[in-house]
């Protein structure tokens, strides 16, 4: 597989500069493709990718920015990215020339998880096994970005290129000549919601999908401060299908000439966004291909790890999954939250260390993550989770460490079964096989005993059948008495009854089942069935 990057640092300042980041020490010049994004952790160290741009999230202090840039030279970072306003004074100056390393500065505002998606985005050529990239129009096949500059001065205005869901996709420069609301719509990569209620009452977006030429959006009387440049805004469609749109901040309407070329833009962008789709899937198709491959641990693992570039490397399996029951959620909203889910732990997971892996195989999302501890793998998991909120509540099971290609089998089993336990309901959202050891054996012994088509016997079956007849609750005094481990005051709280009625329950259960309370195999024994057969 193919994953060539194509942006330098100069090309990421040209297209990101003056909307998200300032060069504020250090030199642009070098031709050299960025390979991978990393985010500095000071307490595990990630794997850097040569050159890198690593994003030093919460780096304040000019002596631990100093201290960064002279450890990222040798590693041969390209820069280093901390949040604006970067304090003033020669240090950081002087650590910069000597390091190699530019500084660069990310504008309040924007957060990083922005960044690292715009990153991400301009550093994948997101072509699989192709030589060099196709040309369209003269652009290179599916660089949004070059494709929004070059728009951009067709019509001598800044541009965005928008998904149907209002979604920026690239942006070209000059956006500082653009009002607040454009801002703001591309430190969020969305147009905000209040706006888009506005240009959809106005029947902005409506014209937008029906018409095939531009359509002219005068400033809204609600919002004069925030949106006060008049937009003019071009459908890319592919035939029939709404792709997406074009959206250049204008002071006045377009000539009849630059309306033309605005239309005619449209089209291109057509093309490069269908190229871009043709290559996501193809590389998807193939990621899912080397993941699946490799976790089967068969003969063809080790190959699929080289072409993954995690060979030879100890790795974690994550098993990642929404929490709605199949049974009870939409069948069509459940599949696209899984692959929402699976985009974003991808790029969670390239944050984090730039060789992981992630496919959606089946119904589970897995990730493939070149750490050595499980523990490590948790603090990931549940980092992830944390920034994906609970709009799609998702579930995620920790494998152990597989040191080689013959343990990623196993590996796996060991996610989906912690996996398995969480989908149960146990309360949690991230856990490691050790930490559900137990309910998963109980949920494995429940399937061998539904297949056999066993049902409760002994005491335990004779306890079901007095409490069908008599209507009594003698199963339940058992399982609250195993639950507190024999102190009946403790289990007649717990069923809210009287000390003595729970004595004298207990008494009747012992005589009912014939069960011996004071025998620990007999104890157990009823536990057991009471949890497997979850009575």
């Amino acid at each position: 597989m193919s994953q060539l990057p194509r942006a330098s640092l100069g090309r990421v300042l040209d297209d990101l500069g003056a909307t998200l980041l300032d060069l504020v020490h250090g030199q642009a010049l070098s031709t050299e493709p960025i390979a991978g994004i990393a985010i500095h952790d000071p307490y595990d160290e990630p794997h850097l990718p040569s050159p890198a741009l690593v994003l030093g999230v919460g780096l304040r202090e000019p002596a631990e920015i100093a201290a960064l840039l002279r450890a990222l030279g040798p590693q041969g970072a390209a820069g280093l990215i901390v949040r604006a306003p970067v304090p003033g004074g020669d240090e950081l100056r002087v650590a910069a020339e000597e390091s190699g390393v530019a500084l660069l500065a990310l504008t309040r505002g924007a957060s990083w998880a922005q960044l690292a998606a715009l990153l991400r985005s301009m550093l994948s050529q997101g072509d699989v096994g192709d030589a060099g990239p196709e040309m369209l129009g003269g652009l290179p096949s599916g660089d949004l970005f070059a494709l929004a500059n070059a728009v951009a001065a067709l019509v001598d205005a800044p541009v965005t290129i928008e998904d149907p869901d209002s979604r920026v996709l690239a942006f070209s420069g000059r956006q500082e000549e653009a009002d607040p609301s454009r801002v703001e719509t591309i430190l969020g990569r969305q147009v905000p919601e209040r706006f888009a209620r506005i240009l959809s009452r106005a029947g902005v977006l409506r014209d937008l999908h029906r018409s095939a030429e531009p359509v002219f959006v005068a400033p809204p009387e609600t919002a004069p401060d925030e949106f006060s440049v008049p937009r003019v805004a071009v459908a890319v469609r592919a035939g029939d299908e709404f792709l997406g749109s074009i959206w250049a901040a204008v002071h006045e309407p377009l000539t009849p000439d630059r309306s033309r070329a605005f239309s005619d833009a449209a089209k291109l962008v057509a093309l490069h966004m269908l190229r871009l789709r043709a290559g996501a899937d193809v590389e998807r198709r193939l990621r899912t291909d080397l993941v699946g491959t490799a976790l089967e641990g068969g003969t063809g693992a080790r190959e699929s790890l080289a072409r993954l570039g995690l060979a030879d490397q100890p790795l974690i399996v994550l098993a990642l999954a929404p929490a709605a029951p199949e049974s009870t959620a939409d069948r069509s909203g459940l599949a696209a939250d899984r692959q929402r889910l699976t985009d974003a732990l991808a790029m969670h997971l390239s944050a984090v260390h730039a060789g992981s892996a992630v496919a959606l195989l089946g119904d589970v999302a897995y990730g493939l993550l070149p750490v050595a501890t499980s523990e490590r793998a948790t603090r990931v998991a549940s980092e992830f989770l944390d920034r994906v909120g609970d709009r799609v509540p998702a579930l995620i099971g920790v494998s152990p460490p597989a040191a080689t290609v013959a343990e990623l089998a196993a590996a796996r089993a060991g996610a989906d079964r912690a996996l398995r336990v969480l989908r149960s309901g146990c309360g949690l959202r991230v856990a490691r096989l050790s930490d559900v050891y137990t309910k998963a054996m109980v949920l494995e012994l429940r399937d061998l005993i539904a297949a056999r088509g066993d049902a409760p016997t002994g005491p335990l079956a004779k306890l079901i059948a007095y409490d069908a007849e008599h209507h009594a609750s003698l199963v339940e005094t058992l399982a609250a008495w195993l639950d507190a481990f024999g102190d009946a005051v403790a289990a007649a709280a717990a069923l809210h009854v009287h000390p003595n009625t729970f004595r004298y329950r207990l008494r009747r259960l012992a005589e009912v089942g014939d069960l011996d309370l004071t025998d620990p195999e007999a104890r157990f024994g009823a536990m057991l069935q009471l949890r497997v057969f979850s009575v």
